[in-house]
């Protein structure tokens, strides 16, 4: 499966943020979007979910030769800041989740079981999700994305406030959930895009562009990396 971007643009004003964006993302890796705050990366996202309306350009998905337009079921979108409904408890979440879904979701498990992948004790899975913390906020949004089980996983600078236990929770699970889909991952963090990504994407200027992992652990090259990420206006 390949999730295909053709000819993507998007301009706010005067100011073109995506400029004619055209690139092609393969099943199974986790594509680590790099770029600094402000690049654009979180409007490249919310064009993709069809949040804000595109200037120009599609979204597909190839399955096995067969071409279609990216639907939303395909899509699960994790935002930087969790947003969950605090009014229920984290049972009750996954419950109605799970009921609105039901025709959709494939293998469904028991809840606790849901709980245990993601390292959620007993005695919080009956909290209030307004008592949770920031992480365990994350780990509820990642959750119901897991039980969707989406085609496209979009993850926007997930683990940049999470303390380092939880943040390595998250991660060893990405790696656990990249087969048979395709991840992007939005980082201004160059090192733990390195750490967890198969795949290096700079979003720069607007553009799209394929950096070789090989060349990041050269310094120079580096260094040539960062200094063209300064030159980014901020979106």
């Amino acid at each position: 499966m390949q999730f295909i971007i053709e000819h993507l643009s998007k301009r706010f004003d005067k100011k073109e943020v995506l400029k004619d964006i055209s690139f092609t993302f393969d099943s199974g890796k986790i594509y680590g979007l790099l770029g600094r705050n402000g690049a654009g990366k979180t409007t490249l996202f919310n064009c993709v979910n069809r949040d804000i309306k595109v200037d120009g350009g599609s979204f597909l998905l190839d399955e096995a030769g067969q071409k279609r337009e990216v639907k939303a079921e395909d899509i699960g979108y994790v935002l930087s800041t969790p947003t969950v409904p605090e009014f229920l408890t984290g049972r009750e979440f996954l419950k109605f989740f799970i009921e609105i879904n039901e025709k959709s979701i494939g293998e469904r498990r028991e809840i606790d079981e849901y709980f245990e992948m993601m390292n959620i004790a007993p005695e919080d899975r009956d909290r209030l999700l307004k008592d949770y913390s920031h992480g365990m906020k994350n780990k509820m949004q990642m959750l119901i994305n897991i039980i969707a089980q989406p085609n496209l996983l979009l993850l926007d600078e997930p683990l940049t406030s999470l303390d380092v236990v939880v943040a390595e929770e998250m991660k060893q699970l990405l790696r656990k959930l990249k087969q048979g889909r395709i991840i992007i991952f939005s980082t201004h963090i160059m090192e733990l895009a390195l750490d967890l990504c198969d795949e290096i994407v700079i979003l720069n200027h607007g553009t799209l562009e394929v950096v070789d992992k090989a060349n990041l652990d050269n310094q120079d090259f580096k260094d040539k990396i960062i200094a063209a990420l300064k030159e980014e206006d901020h979106v």
